[in-house]
């Protein structure tokens, strides 16, 4: 088994000025900041973490990116007996949801749409490839856009990264559709399943 060395209090992070810090494992501080926080890991435990979770820079982030550090080191942290099963488990459901090819590297188990928020959008945007898709909108607040409509923009899907998140190709095109539709609309959600009527680009808009 390999050991790890406690390492010193880190002095900044990538989030803003360290409030409080805590070495929960040697090498591994979970440190507190005004605005964010994280894990931050030493040199020693950086170069440990498995290739499939390893992110650049050693910072890993409270709301997603600390679940790679705790699964990485689910068995350490176990017979430390700090934390109760339940944070194990949150740890990796949290990589499972969002980071889902990176758990199924370091596991070897399969992940599911269904227990993945990434991959199922991935998929829909996958199956929208091609397709006139929303882009952004606006209320009819906005002077071009009639009361109980929605105005939209839209271009066409063209690719889909691992993450689930779209790239988009041609020119931006506009359309009108029922407010209420809209409300309800599933993501991505395009031209043709929104009924959208196309219209021109509205006045200030064709920046």
């Amino acid at each position: 088994m390999k050991t790890f060395a406690f390492s010193p209090r880190p002095q900044s992070s990538i989030w803003g000025a360290i409030q409080e810090a805590d070495q929960i494992l040697p090498g591994i501080w979970s440190v507190t900041t005004p605005s964010h926080g994280g894990l931050i890991l030493s040199d020693q435990r950086q170069q440990a973490m498995p290739d499939s979770l390893r992110i650049e820079g050693a910072s890993y982030e409270e709301d997603v990116d600390w679940s790679h550090v705790i699964l990485a080191h689910e068995a350490e942290i176990a017979r430390l007996g700090r934390y109760p099963a339940s944070f194990l488990q949150l740890a990796r459901d949290t990589v499972r949801c969002w980071h889902p090819d990176a758990f199924s590297a370091f596991t070897g188990e399969s992940v599911t749409e269904n227990q993945s928020h990434v991959l199922k959008r991935r998929k829909a945007y996958q199956d929208s490839i091609g397709e006139l898709c929303v882009t952004a909108a606006w209320g009819s607040w906005a002077d071009w856009v009639p009361e109980g409509k929605t105005g939209v923009v839209g271009m066409i899907v063209e690719s889909v990264n691992h993450l689930g998140f779209a790239s988009y190709a041609g020119e931006r095109q506009f359309a009108l559709v029922d407010a209420k539709i809209y409300e309800g609309r599933k993501e991505p959600a395009s031209f043709a399943s929104l009924g959208a009527e196309l219209i021109d680009c509205p006045p200030g808009m064709n920046l």
